[in-house]
């Protein structure tokens, strides 16, 4: 089957990536003419395992195709995904600019039957206007549908998650719809394709769970979940706040509720809050939506607020310990919002950042694969080659993301390179008792 994916961001480029993977031929389309040429060129513009390598594969055997040319990626093909941003607006609001622009231009090239997908994140009822959008631009009455597909990608393990998820879902309002999806995705549906992730795959078991809707419930189900993952971690975050008033240990007591079959053990971490563009955007935008409803969702609004709070939590720990912070040296470990990404989009760690910078810190930082984009964004900061460079001297360090090379660091060694032995645990990943047992200052995180 023949796909245009209209976005190369880390969701089109996934996406696009992995439909070329298991058998179609895809063309993906972005106005960013730089991203392009980088892909071009046999480069990628994100960090994301397993991708650059798909990417090249796909390529060398003409399954998967870049462009800069809008109708080059449209007209020959019979399914467009719309995988472009939807940053929030000032008042938390989706920005919905680029997909009216998208379905404009579908309305103007298109001269055959197109079934055109959402993907991107968007509001309820979305879907509704893209239809009116398409039927109003277009000049020549084709035929077409709507749906949505949203994705439940998560960075540092799209690939894994688009080829082995846990459900699709999608929202149409015809048959021949619902058909071409079915059909778009039957390799994975029944996983029936060479998987470039696992070298033994796991057991397959039963089919993935394949959910037909309405395209206003396709719409809600992913901004409903991602507001639920958002508010498990903002509830354990408030527990460990508990425990650390109780004495009690924030571990011990997210491992007894995680056990319960009906809570699981996903996203009951406790640390310094979430981040990535998804959850801190998602959250306002159904926030938002909500209102427009004419409905208060005042759990929401705290969850948010919750987390916002992290961040001063953090500072409050580090005067704490250290006193004054003006002249200081604190080494920071981890930008990205998490591990196995480059993304370092509302980061908690650049939030610390900037608020050590406004005490007059001295800060300097390391990460495996963010710090070129952390570099942009936060000039000031001394971008060190390795978790080592940055304990020299440093009179704490934070540790802001749960990269594995951390929990593998020789931490005698860090010790003595630091001018003051004081550690920050925003993540919960050493040994508390292993720690203090080296002569470390410790603090985690509902500890």
């Amino acid at each position: 089957m023949k796909i245009a994916i209209i976005g190369t961001g880390y969701v089109g480029l996934v996406t696009g990536t992995c439909f070329a993977e298991i058998g179609h031929t895809v063309i993906c389309q972005d106005s960013d003419g730089a991203k392009i040429d980088i892909l071009q060129n046999g480069r990628i513009p994100i960090y994301e395992p397993f991708l650059e390598d798909l990417i090249k594969r796909n390529r060398e055997v003409g399954r998967l195709f870049f462009t800069k040319e809008f109708e080059k990626a449209v007209k020959p093909s019979e399914v467009v995904f719309i995988c472009v941003g939807t940053p929030p607006l000032e008042n938390g609001e989706a920005d919905l600019s680029a997909v009216e622009m998208v379905s404009r231009e579908i309305a103007r090239v298109s001269d055959s039957y197109k079934l055109v997908v959402e993907k991107s994140t968007v509001p309820v009822q979305t879907g509704e206007w893209i239809e009116k959008t398409i039927r109003i631009y277009s000049s020549k009455n084709n035929e077409f549908d709507v749906a949505s597909n949203p994705e439940f990608l998560r960075e540092g393990s799209a690939v894994e998650d688009f080829l082995h998820p846990d459900r699709i879902v999608i929202g149409v309002q015809s048959e021949k719809a619902k058909a071409i999806l079915q059909e778009l995705y039957n390799p994975i549906i029944n996983r029936q394709f060479d998987c470039p992730v696992h070298t033994h795959c796991p057991p397959s078991g039963d089919n993935v769970p394949f959910i037909v809707t309405d395209i206003k419930s396709a719409e809600l189900i992913k901004h409903a979940s991602n507001s639920l993952l958002a508010t498990k971690i903002s509830f354990i975050n408030a527990i460990a706040d508990m425990c650390e008033k109780t004495g009690a240990n924030i571990k011990d007591v997210s491992y007894g509720i995680g056990l319960d079959k009906r809570i699981g053990r996903s996203f009951l971490e406790a640390g310094i809050g979430f981040g990535g563009f998804c959850f801190p955007k998602d959250l306002q935008a159904f926030i938002r939506i909500a209102e427009k409803c004419g409905y208060d969702f005042k759990l929401l609004k705290e969850v948010e607020k919750i987390n916002v709070g992290r961040i001063s939590r953090v500072i409050e720990k580090i005067r704490g310990t250290l006193w004054i912070l003006k002249g200081k040296t604190i080494g920071i470990w981890g930008l990205a919002f998490k591990p196995n990404t480059d993304d370092i989009r509302f980061a908690p760690a650049l939030e610390i950042i900037k608020q050590l910078l406004k005490e007059g810190v001295l800060v300097k930082a390391y990460d495996p694969k963010a710090m070129e984009r952390a570099k942009v964004e936060l000039p000031e900061v001394t971008y060190c080659s390795d978790p080592y460079d940055v304990a020299m001297e440093a009179d704490g360090l934070i540790i802001c993301t749960e990269w594995n090379e951390f929990k593998e660091l020789n931490f005698e060694k860090i010790k003595n390179l630091m001018k003051r032995p004081f550690l920050l645990d925003g993540r919960n990943i050493c040994d508390k008792d292993k720690m203090v047992s080296l002569g470390f200052e410790y603090l985690g995180i509902g500890r």
